[in-house]
């Protein structure tokens, strides 16, 4: 194994890794990623082919290919660096991936504008577990920020995260003759349990505004989740979670 010793905070690459945690800019300048924790690593060693770096506390043991390269450091070295009020003892970078092509099918899920990466995650998670291909529209919070990647727990490591534009999803979706609904808190909107979600391609919207009206003026049927008429709406993670079930009981 690759094994080198790291014992000063200023050391390069650990001034890389506080950069990258911190930045979406720097992330994409760099074509990196951090991520951390000791179950995201064996996730990240199974599935992902772009691991490259592994940093480890002394006295935490991973299972790591011989080609990558470990760096061990002391835990004080660790807890300068970890985004976790209590470092698990592992952070890796990985390779981010080549931009993966947008392609229209049906009983997928649409994200627009989702901003919290707790909930991007967890959406991810759950589409993961249900096998529901997601797409992301502009303004979603980045897939591979490390909130995001421990909220969808290795998620992202197995199904490939696909980024794209509302006018894309438009055309394709329009091309292949998959109509696309939305969730919408609107009087003309059916109760999605009536609907052939397995037959749509279904848009969420951002946790404050909802899907945009660009959006909104332009899509084939608007959804509503049935529920208590005093509560005024939903999270986000928890709408989507609904409509990847039903999506896949019709």
């Amino acid at each position: 194994m690759n094994e080198i010793r790291i014992t000063g905070r200023k050391n390069p690459l650990l001034r890389q890794v506080r950069r990258l945690l911190n930045s979406r800019r720097e992330r994409a300048e760099a074509g990196l990623f951090v991520a951390d924790g000791t179950k995201l690593l064996q996730e990240a060693v199974r599935h992902w082919p772009g691991l490259e770096t592994v940093i480890l506390s002394d006295g935490v043991d991973a299972q790591i290919p011989e080609q990558l390269r470990v760096v061990r450091v002391p835990e004080d070295v660790m807890a300068s660096i970890s985004p976790m009020q209590t470092p698990q003892g592992a952070l890796f970078l990985c390779r981010l991936p080549e931009k993966t092509e947008f392609v229209p099918q049906r009983g997928m899920l649409i994200l627009d504008g989702i901003q919290d990466p707790g909930n991007l995650g967890t959406i991810l998670r759950t589409a993961d577990a249900l096998q529901v291909p997601v797409a992301l529209l502009e303004g979603c919070a980045d897939a591979y920020s490390h909130k995001t990647v421990r909220a969808s727990m290795g998620a992202v490591f197995r199904t490939p995260v696909v980024s794209t534009t509302w006018q894309e999803v438009k055309e394709a979706c329009g091309k292949a003759g998959i109509p696309i609904a939305v969730t919408a808190l609107t009087e003309r909107a059916q109760d999605l349990r009536s609907a052939q979600l397995k037959q749509m391609a279904v848009v969420i919207g951002s946790e404050g505004q909802g899907v945009r009206q660009e959006i909104l003026d332009d899509t084939d049927a608007e959804l509503i989740i049935p529920m208590n008429p005093e509560c005024e709406s939903l999270n986000a993670a928890i709408a989507a979670a609904i409509v990847m079930w039903q999506m896949k009981q019709m």
